[in-house]
């Protein structure tokens, strides 16, 4: 028996399955293979096309049965991971009726602050959990103001993974995990937040029904079962965001459990018991995948825009065609410091832990006569690393202090320089795992459909591939508080 997991990003689709008795990864695939196109018609904006997912979605399948690994009839259930805080918009015959407003798009700050401050910062916090912000709810209050004849139209309202399990199955459904990371859950009431619902004028019933994450989601439809070779009623059973799912595909859990990830965005996601907010909605927290009415399960996020993505960057435009690996091993010959070159990546717009202000990647004491590209490699990894500790600091500050993080060995986890850096910037060991977000949704619908019967099982073969500790004998936390100073020049 099999699990396909489906993890929706948004440089591109991944795909795996997952032999249910051994929870282990038997196959993967990508597609497309080079990233998938963002379009920002103006400064601080970022869109993509449902279409375009489900279109990438049913060629990675495809990709996927091509390895002949495993016999594509045999998948019993299917788990979808995806981007957060993104919005889709569907008519009444569950058409799209505009691209989707993006995880990381920025437009509707100035929105989200007003709501803040017109329903209050206490009631906010205390309920939400959060700002209103630039999240799913504020970017339908910027399509109502600013394209009333598109929002006439909306019958449903969702978030990527909604859409997609739409595709699927033809049914319309969402979670309070999902509800919550739009801000449209009020977790002191644990219902939908009138306050929301009222302030911006929405009617309730175009978001979808309410369902457990871990639960029947819809059953995929004879024609698509057929374009895929896939057995016509397997149900979907899992739906979450990336972050909470990256925190499954990593057992975390529990309270006091941390999980970090390092791809287009950086995220460090810690399990709490608590209902907690941040003072300043610097962090953020939402209900997490096993969150219930009779269990506090909540998931405290913090959130970068710019990782991956600055690294992604500097290989196209200064990588001269390196790969990310020889990338890595240039810069593994800088010393740390990268001999005075520090750079801040926050080139990808609003920066939550800068209470959305967009201050630009930088660059800063750069020398033409001394810095080579080994050099940028190497600062641009260690200025992601030095945000990681920034932000955890913000966090520490709000109660949570790990004592190891958990990440899956991929994206700038596979660069020993950026796990070094990260390890002795934040003080904190990282133990690493041959998992990701395909594979925790595979492992989700295993929960979801039953087979297993819960989630101590489906984890009991799971074990860190390495560990890495800090070694003080580095000099990160000096490194850090010098790039620190020189941040706080542009905050």
């Amino acid at each position: 028996m099999y699990l396909l997991g489906i993890d929706i990003g948004t440089s591109s689709i991944k795909v795996s399955v997952v032999e249910a008795s051994t929870s282990q990864c038997i196959a993967s695939a990508q597609f497309p293979e080079t990233e998938s196109a963002i379009t920002s018609l103006e400064k601080g904006w970022a869109e993509q096309s449902p279409e375009m997912w489900w279109a990438h979605i049913q060629q990675a399948i495809l990709k996927l049965n091509n390895t002949k690994k495993f016999a594509p009839a045999d998948i019993s259930a299917i788990g979808i991971s995806y981007q957060m805080h993104g919005l889709v918009l569907v008519d009444q015959n569950k058409q799209v009726l505009r691209d989707s407003i993006i995880w990381c798009d920025s437009r509707s700050v100035s929105i989200g602050d007003a709501a803040f401050n017109a329903i209050g910062p206490e009631k906010c916090l205390s309920h939400l959990l959060n700002s209103p912000g630039n999240f799913t709810a504020s970017k339908l209050a910027w399509v109502k103001q600013n394209e009333p004849a598109i929002y006439d139209k909306i019958a449903h309202v969702m978030l990527p993974g909604d859409f997609v399990s739409m595709k699927f199955t033809g049914n319309i459904t969402t979670s309070i995990s999902s509800l919550s990371e739009g801000i449209f859950w009020d977790f002191k009431n644990n219902e939908l937040s009138k306050n929301i619902l009222n302030f911006y004028g929405f009617d309730q019933s175009v978001l979808p029904n309410i369902q457990p994450v871990f639960s029947n989601h819809g059953e995929l439809l004879p024609e698509i079962a057929a374009k895929l070779n896939l057995k016509p009623g397997i149900p979907i059973t899992y739906k979450a965001g990336d972050q909470p799912n990256n925190a499954l595909s990593l057992n975390v859990l529990e309270p006091g459990e941390v999980a970090a990830t390092a791809g287009t965005s950086g995220v460090i996601y810690g399990v709490t018991d608590k209902i907690t907010y941040d003072p300043q909605s610097r962090v953020n927290t939402f209900a997490h995948v096993n969150h219930t009415d009779q269990l506090n399960r909540l998931g405290v996020l913090l959130c970068i825009n710019g990782t991956g993505i600055l690294n992604s960057w500097v290989k196209k435009l200064v990588g001269a065609g390196n790969d990310y690996p020889q990338m890595n091993q240039a810069a593994s010959h800088i010393q740390p410091g990268s001999d005075g070159l520090q750079i801040m990546p926050f080139g990808n717009g609003a920066e939550r832990i800068f209470n959305n202000k967009m201050i630009g990647a930088q660059f800063v004491n750069i020398d033409f006569n001394k810095h080579s590209e080994a050099h940028i490699y190497r600062a641009a990894q260690e200025g992601i690393a030095f945000t990681f500790r920034y932000g955890l600091d913000i966090m520490r500050g709000n109660g949570m202090n790990p004592s190891i993080i958990r990440a899956g060995y991929s994206n700038m986890f596979l660069s020993d320089v950026f796990t070094d850096a990260f390890v002795n910037a934040t003080n904190v060991p990282v133990a690493l795992y041959h998992t990701d977000g395909s594979v925790g949704a595979a492992i989700g619908a295993g929960i979801g459909s039953g087979t297993y019967k819960n989630a101590t099982e489906a984890f009991s073969n799971f074990k860190p591939i390495k560990v890495v500790e800090p070694s003080n004998a580095t000099g990160f936390n000096e490194l850090y508080l010098d790039w620190h100073k020189s941040l706080e020049k542009y905050l």
